[in-house]
C-alpha cells in the first residue's frame, strides 16, 4: 500500500474544495481570502475579458439561512453605488447548491498595510475621511455595515478607498429588520461568538459595547459610528484600541484629533456622533485647520491654530515690516 504524504493530502482536498466554474463564463485563477462564510477568489470573466473577485459559499452543506445570507450581502452591495464600496457584477448558484457573486477586483492594499507604510497622519485622516463617507452614504440608504475594522477597508492602486466585507450588513427598517441572517456560532471566526441574547457579529477590538452584548435590535449608525472611531484610534496610535488616550500613546496626535476619536468612541450611543457624516465633518475641520465640533478650544489655542494656518501671510507681513524697518533707517543715514 502506498501512503500519501501530508502535502499530497491537503493539496487534494484543497481541489475537493475548490469551486467547480465550469458551467459558467468564470475561471478560477487562485485564492484570495478565507472567511467565516465564504471564500474569496480571483477569476477570470472570459466573455469580457477581465479579472474579477468572487466570493464563494464556503460548503455545499451550508443550511438555506447561509446560502439567503449571501443573496443578500450581494443584494446590499449592489443598491450601494458608491465610488467607495465594491461593485457587484453577477450573482448565482454553482451546481452543487453554493451561491457565489462576483464582483470588482480591487487591486491594493488593506488600511493596516497602508498604515504601515504611511507616516503623515494628514494622508492617514484623508483616506480615514473617505472611508467615514462611504459608510455614510451606506447610512442615507438605511444600511449599517457592523463590522468595520482596518482589514476590511481597501486602499487602491490609484489612492481610492473602499469598504469591503459587507457580509453581516443590517437594513434599517421596520423594527431593524435584519438583512443579513446570522450564522450559526460553529461557522464564524473564533473572534464571533454567540450569546443567549443575541449572535454578537463584529470584531471584538472595533465592535461598540451595544455590540459587544449582543443587543442586535439596539444598534444603529452609531454603532458603526463607534467601529470608525476605533479605526481612528489605530491611525493615531498604530495599535488595537484600547482604554488608553491617543495622546497617551502617541504625543504627536492633536488634542482635536484625539477629542474626535473619543467623541466616536463613546460607550454612550447618544455621546457619539449621530451618523458617519457628522463624523467625517469634523474631521474635514481638523485637515482644513478649522474648529472641530468634538473640542473646545482655548483662547490662546485658537491663536495658535490661526497661526498656523496663515503661516504663509504672516510670514509676508513680517518680511514687509522688516523692509520697511531698514528703509527707515536707511533713509535717515
Amino acid at each position: 500500500m502506498r501512503w500519501l504524504s501530508d502535502e499530497r493530502l491537503a493539496h487534494l482536498r484543497n481541489l475537493a474544495a475548490t469551486p467547480d466554474f465550469s458551467a459558467t463564463k468564470y475561471r478560477l485563477i487562485k485564492e484570495l481570502a478565507r472567511g467565516g462564510m465564504g471564500t474569496v477568489y480571483v477569476a477570470e470573466d472570459t466573455e469580457l475579458d477581465r479579472r474579477v473577485a468572487i466570493k464563494v459559499l464556503s460548503t455545499p452543506e451550508a443550511n438555506e439561512d447561509l446560502r439567503e445570507r449571501m443573496i443578500r450581502e450581494a443584494q446590499i452591495i449592489a443598491r450601494l453605488e458608491h465610488p467607495g464600496i465594491v461593485p457587484v457584477h453577477d450573482v448565482g448558484v454553482l451546481p452543487d447548491g453554493r451561491v457565489f457573486y462576483a464582483m470588482k477586483y480591487v487591486r491594493g492594499s488593506r488600511l493596516d498595510e497602508y498604515a504601515a507604510h504611511v507616516d503623515w497622519i494628514k494622508d492617514r485622516l484623508r483616506k480615514f475621511q473617505a472611508a467615514c463617507d462611504a459608510v455614510a452614504f451606506a447610512h442615507a440608504h438605511g444600511v449599517i455595515h457592523r463590522d468595520l475594522k482596518p482589514q476590511n477597508i481597501m486602499i487602491g492602486l490609484f489612492g481610492e478607498v473602499l469598504v469591503l466585507d459587507w457580509g453581516v450588513a443590517k437594513i434599517l427598517g421596520k423594527r431593524n429588520m435584519i438583512v443579513a441572517a446570522e450564522a450559526d456560532p460553529p461557522l464564524l471566526p473564533k473572534n464571533r461568538i454567540g450569546t443567549s441574547h443575541g449572535t454578537i457579529i463584529g470584531t471584538r477590538d472595533y465592535m461598540a459595547p451595544e455590540q459587544a452584548r449582543g443587543e442586535i435590535d439596539n444598534l444603529d449608525e452609531r454603532s458603526d459610528v463607534y467601529s470608525l472611531g476605533a479605526v481612528l484610534y489605530f491611525l493615531l496610535t498604530n495599535q488595537s484600541p484600547s482604554q488608553t488616550r491617543p495622546r497617551t500613546i502617541n504625543p504627536e496626535v492633536s488634542k482635536p484629533a484625539e477629542a474626535i476619536c473619543l467623541k466616536a468612541m463613546s460607550p454612550e450611543m447618544n455621546a457619539r456622533y449621530a451618523t458617519a457624516a457628522e463624523l467625517s465633518l469634523d474631521i474635514g475641520q481638523l485637515l482644513d485647520a478649522e474648529p472641530v465640533s468634538a473640542y473646545q478650544e482655548s483662547v490662546i489655542e485658537k491663536v495658535g491654530r490661526w497661526a498656523g494656518k496663515n503661516r504663509f501671510l504672516i510670514l509676508l507681513v513680517l518680511a514687509y515690516l522688516v523692509m520697511r524697518i531698514i528703509f527707515i533707517f536707511t533713509s535717515r543715514s
